[in-house]
């Protein structure tokens, strides 16, 4: 039975669920004392900075242009940094790593569901190890600390799980951005825990804290919250707190954690798993109609050869689309957003 279109109602529940993650200040000497570590609080700038960018009909106009080069540009927004006596920014939250890739969270087609599941199924008892040791290696090169970690003096990742006698500890400029995998016994112990969840052998929590040095009283970056229709003259910035604590939305650490697709055309670092391999920051996508996730799963399901043993980079991005979650009908259009 060839199948020629996704179901006009599928989706599927993320596996790796992270949560917000909380900002606090402190010193690099204590990062083994969490009572010695106070929370980042937000804090409103205001600066009279100049202009440095206008509209095409302004630069034509020198008379106008003269006029607003010397008007002061008004710039109030939050702002986060270090307290003045620490030099080390503390990020924490926590994973869940869930089971279940093997079954969809809704599908109304069940001959679709039938072959899917057998694929998948067949998949998981080889291909998801090496999905987990990416994951383990995003938490290890602290990918999620994003602008916090460029330029550091140095930063640290502490994973702590029940099952482990001691944390593991990973020296985060060990793993490049730029690969996905490395030789590490760690690294191993950690992807095993993750391979643990995403099978179903054991649930999966994981305690998970960065430590970056940066320098007394430095800047730290949490992330920005996007507020529409602004009225002008008002707050510019807005950064994400909760309960006035400096966090990272859970989110954008989920976008870092499946930052591990090298597998598209003529790739030269990881971008985040998306259905068309979307990187908004650069106005690209790196996966044509030919390659994207639609594509390939169709093209998985309709093949004859038992996937244990045919794993190809294109089955691995597939199963990865799957942990990322999402709703792929074909009545929702393009409407691919995480489940």
């Amino acid at each position: 039975m060839t199948i020629s279109n996704v179901p006009s109602v599928l989706a599927f529940d993320r596996k790796l669920e992270p949560s917000d993650a909380l900002m606090f200040s402190g010193c690099w000497n204590d990062s083994g004392d969490d009572k010695k570590w106070k929370a980042i609080e937000l804090f409103e700038r205001r600066n009279r900075a100049v202009k440095s960018n206008f509209k095409q009909e302004v630069l034509d106009d020198e008379d106008e242009l003269q006029k607003q080069i010397t008007e002061a540009n008004l710039s109030w927004g939050d702002d986060a940094a270090l307290e003045h006596n620490h030099d080390t920014l503390k990020v924490s939250f926590s994973l869940r790593v869930i089971a279940g890739i093997a079954k969809p969270s809704v599908c109304n087609d069940i001959n679709f569901e039938d072959i899917y599941r057998e694929r998948i199924s067949s998949y998981a008892q080889k291909g998801l190890t090496e999905l987990a040791n990416r994951y383990a290696y995003n938490i290890a090169n602290g990918r999620f600390l994003w602008r916090n970690r460029v330029g550091a003096l140095a930063a640290k990742i502490i994973v702590s799980h029940s099952s482990l006698a001691q944390p593991l500890e990973f020296n985060a400029f060990d793993f490049s951005l730029h690969q996905t995998t490395s030789e590490n016994p760690n690294l191993a112990t950690l992807a095993n825990l993750i391979h643990q969840g995403l099978n179903g052998t054991e649930n999966i929590l994981l305690k998970i804290s960065a430590f970056v040095e940066l320098g007394d009283g430095q800047r730290v970056w949490p992330s920005q919250e996007m507020v529409l229709n602004s009225p002008k003259g008002s707050k510019s910035r807005h950064l994400f707190n909760l309960n006035g604590q400096a966090a990272i939305h859970c989110e954008k650490i989920g976008n870092a954690l499946r930052t591990i697709d090298n597998w598209y055309p003529n790739a030269t670092s990881p971008i985040a798993v998306e259905a068309y391999g979307t990187v908004t920051q650069r106005g690209v996508a790196y996966r044509s109609s030919r390659n994207d996730f639609k594509t390939l799963l169709l093209a998985w399901l309709n093949e004859e050869t038992d996937i244990t043993e045919n794993i190809t980079d294109n089955k691995h991005f597939v199963a990865a689309m799957l942990i990322r979650g999402g709703v792929f009908g074909e009545s929702a259009g393009d409407n691919d957003s995480d489940n």
